[in-house]
């Protein structure tokens, strides 16, 4: 097959822009490119704990790469934040942001309904990515309280159930619409191994990954792709309020730990999030982006 001059032409001058900080000045100065029309090459994101760590870094590169991004989190002083930061970088008409307790229905169907507005109910892509972390190496699990086990399960694994629920209507292939969109729970490497006392986010991570395949299953009809993405180590040291450089807290022993000879980045949970966003032929199943440690052998220190 002889593929047209004019749409690599098209393809490698998408590639360069979305590559660019700025590329949401530059690149949509106009909305055709050799013909094409840009619509048609952008999604309509749906992300929570967007506003911190993964959620944020994703958020950001996405909207650097000409998407729409509708942003939900739980901490006011980091949506600020980082509303300030995407107002300064970004047209207004590209984003739009929530704040959303998504442990309290009300709030999770309020914001759902914003989204549906910003997006005009249309929706390519949920990510289910907010999560608690407290409960990690808080407390024996002897003392595991019942309050923080509950919390564990209503963020991490409730509220991923019931955006999935909320947002449907966005999702549905439809009138216009071939194929459904698709819906990415944030799980962790810690669905498959453990430190001490982490039980709660342990079981709720691992939550995940059975409500992905359950939901495939369920949804298939609708056309609707569901995968989980399970993260090892990914630093987001830089992606909040009082973050610094990426490199921060970071040793050789630690890159050195990864097969990938280095500790995974933002950057590298965004090819996952936009392989997923596109692969038709794929559902219901797992992804591990850690650099290779779940599969290596690791042996007491004599």
């Amino acid at each position: 097959m002889t593929v047209p001059v004019a749409f690599l032409q098209a393809y490698y001058s998408l590639v360069y822009f979305a590559t660019l900080g700025t590329c949401d000045k530059v690149f949509y100065g106009s909305q055709r490119i050799f013909g094409f029309d840009l619509h048609q090459m952008t999604k309509n994101f749906l992300i929570t704990g967007a506003a911190r760590g993964i959620g944020r870094g994703l958020s950001r590169l996405l909207l650097q790469r000409g998407h729409s991004v509708f942003l939900i989190d739980n901490s006011k002083t980091e949506l600020e934040h980082t509303s300030d930061y995407l107002a300064q970088n970004f047209s207004s008409s590209k984003y739009s942001v929530a704040l959303c307790d998504i442990c309290e229905p009300l709030q999770i169907k309020s914001a759902i309904e914003k989204a549906a507005k910003f997006f005009n109910g249309h929706l390519d892509v949920l990510i289910n990515n907010a999560a608690y972390t407290g409960a990690v190496g808080s407390a024996p699990f002897a003392e595991l309280s019942l309050e923080m086990w509950n919390k564990s399960i209503q963020t991490n694994l409730t509220g991923a159930m019931l955006m999935s629920q909320g947002c449907l209507p966005m999702l549905r292939k439809g009138a216009g619409r071939q194929r459904g969109g698709c819906i990415i729970h944030m799980s962790s490497t810690r669905a498959l191994q453990s430190e001490p006392n982490s039980e709660g986010y342990a079981a709720t991570k691992a939550g995940l990954i059975g409500l992905t395949h359950a939901m495939a299953c369920s949804l298939a009809g609708d056309s609707i792709a569901v995968n989980v993405i399970l993260p090892g180590w990914i630093h987001v040291a830089n992606e909040c309020k009082d973050g610094g450089a990426w490199e921060d807290l970071l040793s050789k022993e630690d890159h050195r730990w990864h097969f990938s000879n280095r500790v995974g980045k933002v950057e590298d949970i965004l090819r996952a999030v936009e392989y997923l966003a596109d692969a038709e032929f794929v559902t219901g199943t797992e992804m591990v982006v850690d650099g290779g440690v779940t599969r290596k052998m690791v042996y007491p220190e004599v």
